[in-house]
């Protein structure tokens, strides 16, 4: 497969024209070296995955910056956290834009690093696998929602055809097992695993930390350190809940999900595509891959995602599940499975009401069918390609 143009690019140059260091971050093998090689060929490129490069920036920070110069493109840049403060001494010298592009995944210490580091003169950008748009760019776009759910869409499944179950088998245990378990600080792999495996089951349901931590033998607030980590490295997210009340929006539960729906049906075991047709956990999976998909939206244009889930604190029936939030307007999403565009899909969403904000009311399903019934839009998940 080709080169794939992706849509973060156009803010990744808009951010590395007017700043002295951008940060692209985002899961393992979501594409970042590819990109940033592919846009910025004319910029030297250091990898600290390799154990001499990263001996040296380690040992010699000073030098190892003089040594490359500026344009460069460090890549796994959390191998050395303490080299932030050497480049922002050499910012600081030089005040230029375009000095150093990071790349790497997120770990707590190393953000940390970068927030007292480089405050002010660093912008920071995520990359998820390839969108819909990307696929459809690539003309590999997933001719059915169970091929989009259970392939996934990381790249190296594309450009080397590898089979899902193959490429997450070892996508599992090379990085999450290793690197995230390394983190973490689990040495018990059984222990860790059943956690993994755990937090697939829960996909799409309230995060409850006492009952996964009964379930693993850990306490409520190792489970949150550990969910935590999931989070910097980009394999779940939790979706709080939104309420009029911006005070308590942060204290209700939010919803468990997987950025990777690929990755989610390998955990689940799903051996093929159509194991999903008749599974109780369909619906919840479709809802993470539509939620999964905008979110990238939003990352591909340099916007944290401001997305939560909507639920009545007096009826547990009426529930919302996402609603998209910018200063003046709430879009709210319904999304469900079926082929079938049910008017009571709909019902939930006609009895929401934001009196300082205009609402924008839909339905995603997966369905052929795009009708509108009493201003709601039903739309078929493809059509998430061109949203924004």
């Amino acid at each position: 497969m080709q080169y794939v143009e992706r849509d973060i690019i156009a803010k990744l140059k808009d951010m590395v024209a007017k700043l002295p260091v951008v940060f692209l971050t985002g899961p393992r093998q979501s594409g970042k070296s590819t990109l940033l090689k592919h846009v910025y060929g004319d910029y030297r490129y250091v990898n600290l995955e390799e154990m001499d490069t990263r001996d040296f920036a380690i040992g010699d920070p000073r030098g190892f910056l003089i040594a490359l110069g500026d344009r460069v493109i460090i890549d796994e840049a959390q191998r050395a956290p303490d080299l932030f403060s050497y480049i922002q001494a050499r910012v600081d010298e030089k005040n230029r834009p375009s000095m150093y592009i990071l790349s790497g995944s997120q770990n707590f210490l190393m953000m940390r690093s970068i927030s007292q580091s480089l405050a002010g003169r660093v912008g920071i950008l995520s990359l998820l696998p390839f969108s819909l748009g990307e696929l459809a760019r690539a003309k590999r776009f997933p001719k059915t929602a169970n091929k989009w759910i259970f392939s996934g869409t990381y790249p190296r499944l594309f450009s080397a055809r590898m089979d899902a179950r193959d490429f997450f088998s070892g996508y599992i245990a090379t990085y999450v097992e290793r690197d995230v378990r390394m983190e973490i600080n689990v040495h018990d792999l059984d222990k860790f695993r059943r956690f993994l495996g755990i937090c697939a089951a829960r996909t799409g349901s309230p995060v409850n930390l006492s009952k996964i931590g009964a379930e693993v033998s850990a306490d409520a607030r190792t489970i949150d350190s550990w969910l935590s980590i999931l989070e910097e490295s980009y394999i779940i997210f939790r979706l709080p809940s939104y309420h009029r009340n911006l005070g308590s929006r942060y204290v209700k539960t939010p919803k468990l999900y997987f950025y990777d729906t690929g990755f989610l049906c390998a955990l689940l075991g799903f051996t093929n595509e159509d194991d999903l047709n008749l599974h109780e956990m369909r619906g919840h999976i479709f809802e993470a891959a539509v939620i999964s998909e905008i979110a990238k939206i939003h990352f591909n244009a340099g916007r944290t995602p401001k997305l939560y889930y909507w639920r009545d604190s007096d009826n547990k029936e009426k529930e919302i599940d996402l609603l998209e939030e910018d200063a003046k307007s709430l879009i709210l999403t319904e999304i469900k499975s079926s082929q079938t565009a049910n008017k009571d899909y709909m019902k939930n969403l006609l009895g929401f009401e934001s009196p300082k904000r205009n609402c924008t009311k839909r339905v995603i399903y997966d369905g052929s069918d795009m009708p509108v019934f009493s201003g709601v839009r039903y739309l078929n998940w493809k059509s998430l390609t061109g949203e924004y």
